[in-house]
């Protein structure tokens, strides 16, 4: 029998993470147990705050005590919203318990920005994990030694397990239950909550938020001169010319200031115009292609799919709104 721990930090902890992983998991040793097996999961919903008010105090959660939780084989770790700075610094003591408890052979699992706790821990230096791309900028500041890779739902890795944003850790429920129970579980789960399986991505959801908060003057010029000139083939010599600084230093400072070369952040301010006329309007490929200054339809496609991992098309018909009938 595997032990569960689904920790409750203090401060501030997503409702949803922490039910929902609950629900999910029962739900799969039911199943297990259904067909015949012994149970498989004992779960517990722990921490160091004896209660935790959520949602303007409509819903409270009353955890074990954690010091009582000597040792566990799975730590589950909520989303704690936007609440991640003041959150980490409150929870040094959970914290401490969570990389004991992998120290003691235990797997961790966070849950959107439960990444924050994790990632304090240390024990994600030098690897990759995913969190909500919402906390990309601030997850890449506070913790420049992990590869954030927003772009993926779900990493894996060392026993430590990480997942995108909000809802997506029905996935990551997904496959905590493959590997603990069976594939066959994991599917039924998969149906009796609707959740699609083998989702691998979060690149299509990302929606791209310029960086312009760094201070750096002159590459807030850069970046208004890009936006504005989107249907022309910019030079970023002439741009570093213009701005009168070596096209070096300026490389050097745009990606500082923003985390993006002048060319990805072109890049993605194209595909992101280009998102916002698939999802709203009528054009075709073309007329959205040629909209943001591309005209080499095999190049605009390669682009498209790196940033959202899906085609044009594909994306159209994923987002774009239905007319609505009479």
């Amino acid at each position: 029998m595997k032990h569960v721990t689904i920790v409750v930090p203090d401060g501030y902890a997503d409702l949803s993470s922490i039910t929902g992983s609950f629900d999910i998991l029962m739900r799969a040793d039911e199943l297990w147990r259904n067909r015949g097996n012994q149970s498989k999961l004992e779960m517990h919903i722990a921490g160091f705050v004896t209660e935790l008010k959520l949602d303007v105090g409509f819903f409270s959660i009353f955890p074990e005590d954690i010091r009582d939780i000597k040792i566990t084989d799975l730590v589950i770790i909520p989303s704690v919203g936007d609440y991640y700075n003041g959150t980490v610094e409150k929870n040094a003591p959970l914290v401490t318990w969570i990389k004991e408890q992998y120290n003691y052979g235990a797997e961790i699992a966070s849950i959107c920005t439960g990444a924050f706790l994790l990632a304090a821990t240390g024990l994600l230096n030098g690897k990759e994990c995913s969190t909500h791309w919402h906390a990309e900028d601030d997850f890449k500041r506070q913790f420049p030694n992990i590869r954030l890779r927003t772009d993926r739902l779900l990493t894996a890795a060392g026993g430590i397990y990480t997942n995108g944003g909000s809802y997506s850790f029905l996935n990551l429920i997904l496959l905590l239950i493959e590997i603990y129970f069976d594939r066959q579980t994991a599917i039924v789960c998969s149906k009796m909550y609707q959740i699609d399986m083998d989702r691998t991505m979060q690149s299509p959801f990302i929606i791209f938020k310029a960086q312009k908060n760094h201070g750096d003057d002159l590459v807030c010029q850069a970046q208004t001169y890009i936006e504005e000139n989107l249907t022309e083939k910019i030079s970023f010599e002439d741009l570093a010319s213009r701005l009168a600084i070596s096209r070096r230093n300026f490389d050097r400072r745009f990606v500082k200031a923003v985390g993006n070369t002048p060319v990805e952040y072109l890049q993605r301010v194209k595909v992101e115009v280009a998102k916002n006329s698939l999802e709203n309007g009528h054009k075709s490929i073309f007329e959205v292609m040629t909209e943001v200054g591309y005209s080499d339809d095999k190049a605009f496609r390669e682009v498209f799919k790196r940033i959202t991992g899906l085609s044009p098309l594909g994306y159209r018909a994923r987002f774009a709104q239905k007319a609505r009938s009479a």
